[in-house]
């Protein structure tokens, strides 16, 4: 297993992916095969093949080798030029130990939502950035735009190899917050469940979980933030994207 986690992080470089991506093109063409087909032959995702095929994604080794073995080709027309990550691009192990191009997916501008925790009938919402950090090194998620603008949170991205999901975390003076989320949908979207305090009166806290959804701002018209109430233009639409979490199992809540 080790061994093919370190094959699957080594890159190709930006000529050669270019290569092997018109090799692939063309045996496409030749064989008058969809890339679904191809994808379901070389075990891959078809969206991991239309990010490669597309220039979104350089190719890895693993995977040039998964679609060589499913083609009964070469698709390497020139040696192998692995491109070795920089120093300050690779996150540390307690992140997952990913470089910064395996993750430039999950670079965004979202729309925050989740249950109101004030108002049961409203739906809070606010801006998260995406981003990577050299300094950490890692992606990094700060919050904005919140009505409570006191409890606005930064924090690191653990994007681990085996579970399939993204942790959003924050630790501060030893207080944690997690956020669990799915990879995200084709649309770019990721739901899941929040763990954190609420705030009470005073100082009481109590602990307090939720579904929460991230939603790319771009794929919303009017990204509207705030405490969004029932008769809001776009509470409908919130309302949708936070049903989706339970509604398609992203995330379950078991009863008491």
């Amino acid at each position: 297993m080790q061994t093919q986690d370190k094959l699957s992080d080594k890159q190709l470089s930006d000529e050669q992916s270019r290569e092997v991506a018109g090799a692939i093109r063309e045996e496409l063409a030749k064989r008058r095969i969809s890339r679904q087909a191809l994808a379901e032959q070389a075990k891959l995702s078809l969206s991991t093949l239309e990010k490669v095929l597309g220039g979104r994604r350089p190719f890895t080794l693993a995977t040039t080798v998964r679609l060589e073995q499913a083609l009964g080709v070469s698709l390497r027309r020139s040696p192998v030029v692995v491109t070795p990550p920089a120093a300050n691009d690779v996150a540390p192990d307690s992140l997952g130990s990913y470089s910064h191009r395996a993750v430039t997916w999950l670079e965004d501008l979202y729309i925050t939502l989740r249950p109101s925790f004030g108002d049961k009938d409203a739906i809070f919402a606010y801006r998260t950035e995406i981003a990577w950090e050299p300094k950490v090194p890692s992606l990094v998620f700060r919050e904005g735009e919140r009505t409570d603008a006191a409890y606005e949170h930064s924090g690191e991205v653990a994007v681990p190899h085996q579970s399939g999901f993204i942790y959003l975390v924050i630790i501060k003076h030893g207080q944690h917050r997690v956020i669990t989320v799915s990879r995200p949908t084709v649309a770019g979207e990721m739901y899941g469940i929040i763990s954190t305090l609420r705030a009470g009166p005073g100082s009481q806290l109590t602990p307090i979980a939720a579904p929460i959804a991230y939603v790319p701002a771009r794929n919303i018209i009017d990204p509207a933030v705030g405490r969004i109430a029932s008769d809001h233009a776009n509470y409908k639409l919130y309302r949708d994207h936070l049903r989706r979490t339970v509604d398609e199992s992203f995330a379950l809540f078991l009863p008491a």
